[in-house]
C-alpha cells in the first residue's frame, strides 16, 4: 500500500473513531461527574442517558450524536515526513469516504448550492487543517468532529489591556453563563489569552485536546486552570441545563504575548461529545493509534 493510502485510510479510521467511540479520559470524567450528581436527581438522571449513549455507540460504532460535526484535523508534520502538501487533498478524500462508511451526516452548506453532501467544501476549506512543522519523521494526526451547538456559543473578545488577565477571564465566565445549555453540557471549556484576533480563537480550539486534567506546564497557568474549573462550576447550569451538578468536565488555557493595545480573548466549547481520535504514521507507513 502506498503511503498515500495509508493517510487516507487512516484518516477514515480517525473520524470513524472520533465520532463513535468517546475518548477514555473523557469518559472516566463523565463517570466521575456522574458520581458527583448523586445527590442531584436532573443532573444523574442525564448523566445516566449520556454514558449510556456512549457505551451504545462504542458498542455498535454508531455516531453518538446525530450531528458528526465539521470535520477538523489537527497535524503535527515532522520535517522528514515525505508528504506536505498533498496532506489536504488526501484527507479531503477520507473525509469524503468516512461521511459514506461510517456514516457521517452531511453537514457543510455552500451558500450558493447548499448542501455538498460530502462534508467537504468545494473551495477546499473544509476539513479544517491545523498544521504544524515538528522534528522528526512522524506524521500525527488528530482528528476532530466539531459539532454546530457548541460551536455556535464560541467567544471572541477584543478587550482594552487595562482589563488585564482578571478581565480576561471573567469574559470567559460570562461566556459560559451566556451559553447556558445551549451547547449541550457538560462542556469542555478553551480559553485563549493574547496573540491576535484569529490565534486566540486557535489556541482556544486546540485547548480543548488536551488529556482530562493534564495542567499547563507554566505553574501560572495551571493554577488559573483548576481556579476556572471550581468558579465555573458554580454556575447554576449543570449537565445539559438541568440547574444542578458540574457544568464543565476540565478547563484548559493557553496564553501568548499581545499587542500593547489588545487584549484578545477566546472562549472554544465543546459539548460532552468532545470527539476526538489520533494516529502516528511513519514515514514508512506505519501506523500507531493512540489508546481509545
Amino acid at each position: 500500500m502506498s503511503l498515500e493510502q495509508q493517510i487516507i485510510d487512516t484518516g477514515v479510521e480517525l473520524l470513524r473513531r472520533s465520532a463513535t467511540a468517546l475518548p477514555h479520559d473523557v469518559t472516566k470524567a463523565m463517570e466521575d461527574i456522574k458520581t458527583n450528581a448523586a445527590q442531584y436527581e436532573g443532573a444523574l438522571l442525564q448523566m445516566t442517558n449520556i454514558l449510556d449513549d456512549v457505551d451504545l455507540a462504542r458498542d455498535g460504532s454508531l455516531p453518538m450524536c446525530q450531528d458528526t460535526g465539521i470535520v477538523n484535523f489537527v497535524l503535527e508534520v515532522g520535517d522528514d515526513f515525505p508528504i506536505k502538501s498533498e496532506l489536504r487533498n488526501l484527507l479531503r478524500e477520507a473525509t469524503i469516504r468516512a461521511t459514506t462508511e461510517v456514516p457521517l451526516r452531511p453537514n457543510t452548506i455552500d451558500m450558493f448550492d447548499g448542501n455538498t453532501k460530502n462534508n467537504v467544501d468545494p473551495r477546499g476549506h473544509i476539513p479544517i487543517l491545523y498544521i504544524d512543522f515538528v522534528k522528526g519523521s512522524d506524521l500525527k494526526i488528530t482528528a476532530m468532529n466539531k459539532g454546530g451547538g457548541s460551536s455556535n456559543i464560541a467567544k471572541l473578545g477584543m478587550l482594552k489591556p487595562g482589563l488585564g488577565l482578571e478581565g480576561a477571564l471573567q469574559f470567559a465566565i460570562d461566556a459560559v453563563a451566556e451559553a447556558g445549555p445551549q451547547g449541550c453540557p457538560p462542556y469542555r471549556l478553551g480559553i485563549g489569552i493574547g496573540g491576535g484576533e484569529d490565534y486566540v480563537m486557535n489556541m482556544a480550539k486546540k485547548a480543548l485536546l488536551k488529556p482530562v486534567g493534564e495542567r499547563h506546564t507554566d505553574e501560572r497557568i495551571a493554577k488559573l486552570e483548576v481556579k476556572m474549573k471550581e468558579l465555573v462550576n458554580q454556575l447554576p447550569i449543570g449537565p445539559m441545563g438541568v440547574g444542578d451538578g458540574e457544568t464543565v468536565i476540565d478547563v484548559n488555557i493557553e496564553m501568548a504575548a499581545r499587542h500593547p493595545a489588545s487584549l484578545p480573548v477566546g472562549v472554544v466549547l465543546s459539548c460532552w461529545a468532545l470527539r476526538h481520535s489520533v494516529a502516528t504514521i511513519t514515514k514508512d507507513g506505519k501506523v500507531t493509534y493512540t489508546e481509545h
